[in-house]
């Protein structure tokens, strides 16, 4: 007999709970004409700082390829630009357009209204209590993919 009833699994839980986040964004983020995927990139490129694309996949956690595929879709889209990386000549450095820019603050808000939505009729306490376990759960599962 297992331990956790199904429908109290956490694993299972946490996945049911992103499946419904990215199914919901991506809604939102169509009017953009962005993929949820885009997110990440363009939050880590809004301070106006160009990085690499091996430094945007190493945050964004995901592999060099998915992310040239993400950066030639929004390069295509007029969301971002090259520049040649002066420190690296078989490299560029990417960074924001306006047009970006101009659609960030449109986007955040439509983040933040889908997060006050998952919380709905949660207090303020509980909402820091979730973040904080959400947080030590990436913590430990992130400790055990180290492990191997």
């Amino acid at each position: 007999m297992p331990r956790w009833a199904l429908h109290e699994r956490p694993g299972h839980l946490t996945i049911r709970a992103s499946r419904l986040f990215l199914r919901l964004a991506e809604t939102k983020f169509r009017d953009f004409g962005l993929g949820v995927a885009s997110f990440p990139v363009l939050n880590m490129l809004r301070t106006g700082e160009k990085r690499s694309q091996k430094e945007l996949a190493q945050c964004a956690q995901i592999e060099q390829p998915s992310m040239a595929q993400l950066l030639s879709r929004l390069e295509r889209d007029g969301m971002i630009k090259r520049s040649p990386d002066p420190n690296d000549g078989r490299s560029s450095l990417i960074s924001l357009t306006r047009k970006a820019l101009a659609i960030l603050p449109e986007i955040d808000e439509m983040v933040d209204a889908g997060n006050d939505a998952a919380v709905a009729g949660m207090s303020e306490q509980e909402i820091k209590i979730l973040i904080d376990l959400l947080q030590r759960l990436i913590a430990n599962l992130e400790a055990l993919a180290k492990r191997g």
